[in-house]
């Protein structure tokens, strides 16, 4: 399985973006595909996941400013953006998984079989 992602950017505090990753590949045995961030100097983080159910998980801290979404036709997932703020700069890879039996595991990096490169997000003061 291969991802792609894209939609990273420059944008000012309180403005929105939109992120892409398109899977490819074998995509047949993939549940969840989730969204995690790294900041500079920082731990890589979960941001969202959506099962292909439709089930969404989210940080608790990011819930209300972000929304996940996928287009299951279309093997691609989504992640708005909305009101950012400068420690929302990161760069943000996408991941996916074969199925997993608990909701802690689709928040967990090392539970993802797949990655893709990141897609910098920058907000600026």
């Amino acid at each position: 399985v291969q991802l792609q992602a894209s939609g990273g950017g420059l944008v000012q505090t309180g403005g929105s973006l939109r992120l892409s990753c398109a899977a490819s590949g074998r995509t047949l045995n993939i549940d969840a595909m989730g969204w995690f961030r790294q900041a500079p100097g920082k731990e890589r983080e979960f941001v969202a996941a959506i099962r292909k159910t439709g089930t969404t998980y989210y940080a608790d801290s990011l819930k209300g400013r972000f929304t996940i979404s996928r287009d299951n036709a279309k093997n691609t997932v989504y992640l708005q953006m909305n009101s950012l703020k400068p420690e929302d700069t990161a760069v943000y890879s996408c991941a996916a998984q074969r199925p997993v039996a608990s909701m802690r595991a689709r928040m967990t990096a090392k539970a993802y079989d797949y990655w893709g490169q990141g897609t910098l997000v920058t907000v600026s003061s």
